[in-house]
């Protein structure tokens, strides 16, 4: 996967952490973190006597958090129903609420392809980050360094011309095959989507809706997914399956190639993937909240079972930092392999090797973290070695 930046703020020249709980891949334990030129140059027990060191009074510094998957941006373009906001307003809020969370590289993850019978997809979205981000801004404006993720509706009848017109841009860094149909996968419960969207639809439109989206799932679902595939093939982009919810969704996405189970949502889905050699990645929400908001399997039990492997803010960015805190304290999973969870796991799955851990030579993304009554507070984020929070 190329490595491209999408600013080249300036870099600070030499920082010096010490006195920190420093969180490894493997440990945590009080260090001492030097950083030279936005990376990482040394690693070491104990404290630095040096004068213009960086003393973090045994807060924790761990990795800048790497966020695959969040619907963020959507919320501030439509704060409201109906309510459309300025879109270059919309990006820099989201983007700054990214980096005061903690989240130093993100995946800005945006639908192609419509979920809804008569109701347009969400390319105005999609528009406007590739806009933003192809503009290339280098003076600065951006905190987090963001790619994108492309979330595509097989079912849609429209998907593979959306697709076409994004699916070359440079920052594409992954891919999601989703089917939101009513009556499989997140929505296996038909009447849990008519209660969720009784708030959009009539009755009727309710019932119009599901046989509309049953029909369109049968003409164009399988070949979609076909073609999909073929494209990322073709240019070596990331793939997950989205919602895996049965062996056989997840033997139909080994079949594939397809290396990532986004969101599985029961213990099934989670133990077929993990036997096939997936990854399995969860949203942090669902951690913080301590179970699933729709009913489906409590990330905080696949973790436990050794089933999870890494975390997505999903709709909540703060969640990312509060969950591997929670994973650690309540449900007895390590401390440096919770926040890998959040950092190096994710990292690793969308090729990017060069961040995600602190460790000589990785990308100086780093965040500092008080323990405030059992709640991590960040006190400071750096990317890059440039600090963005």
């Amino acid at each position: 996967m190329m490595n491209i930046m999408v600013h080249s703020g300036a870099m600070a020249s030499e920082l010096i952490f010490t006195n920190a709980t420093v969180v490894t891949r493997d440990r945590a334990f009080t260090g001492t973190v030097r950083v030279d030129g936005g990376v990482i140059r040394d690693v070491d027990e104990g404290r630095s006597g040096l004068a213009q060191a960086i003393d973090c009074d045994g807060d924790y510094l761990i990795p800048g958090l790497v966020d695959v998957h969040t619907d963020n941006l959507e919320k501030h373009l439509e704060p409201r129903p109906g309510v459309k906001w300025p879109g270059m307003a919309a990006f820099h809020v989201h983007d700054r609420m990214l980096a005061t969370s903690g989240v130093t590289t993100v995946f800005d993850s945006l639908v192609v392809g419509d979920m809804h019978l008569g109701k347009q997809g969400r390319m105005g979205a999609l528009a406007l980050a590739r806009d933003v981000l192809g503009a290339g801004i280098d003076d600065g404006l951006l905190k987090a360094d963001h790619r994108l993720h492309l979330r595509v509706e097989v079912a849609s009848a429209t998907v593979l011309d959306e697709l076409a017109t994004i699916i070359d841009n440079p920052l594409v860094g992954l891919i999601s095959v989703m089917d939101h149909t009513p009556g499989q996968r997140q929505w296996r419960d038909l009447d849990k989507w008519k209660r969720y969207y009784g708030r959009t639809y009539t009755p009727d439109e309710l019932d119009a809706q599901i046989d509309g989206l049953l029909e369109r799932q049968k003409n164009y679902s399988d070949r979609n997914r076909r073609a999909v595939m073929d494209e990322t093939r073709t240019r070596s982009i990331p793939v997950a399956s989205h919602d895996d919810t049965t062996v056989g969704h997840v033997a139909q996405g080994h079949e594939d190639g397809i290396q990532i189970s986004e969101f599985p949502t029961t213990m099934e889905a989670a133990e077929a993937a993990h036997a096939h050699g997936m990854k399995t990645i969860m949203g942090s929400p669902n951690v913080v909240k301590g179970g699933s908001h729709s009913g489906n399997i409590a990330a905080a039990d696949l973790a436990k079972a050794g089933l999870l492997d890494g975390l997505a803010s999903d709709y909540v960015p703060i969640s990312m930092i509060h969950a591997p805190f929670i994973l650690a304290e309540e449900h007895g999973i390590p401390l440096p392999q919770a926040i890998a969870m959040v950092s190096a796991s994710p990292a690793e799955m969308v090729g990017m090797h060069d961040r995600g851990e602190i460790a000589p030579g990785k990308r100086a993304d780093l965040v500092r973290v008080q323990s405030y009554h059992h709640m991590p507070a960040i006190k400071g984020v750096w990317q890059s070695g440039r600090q963005v929070a």
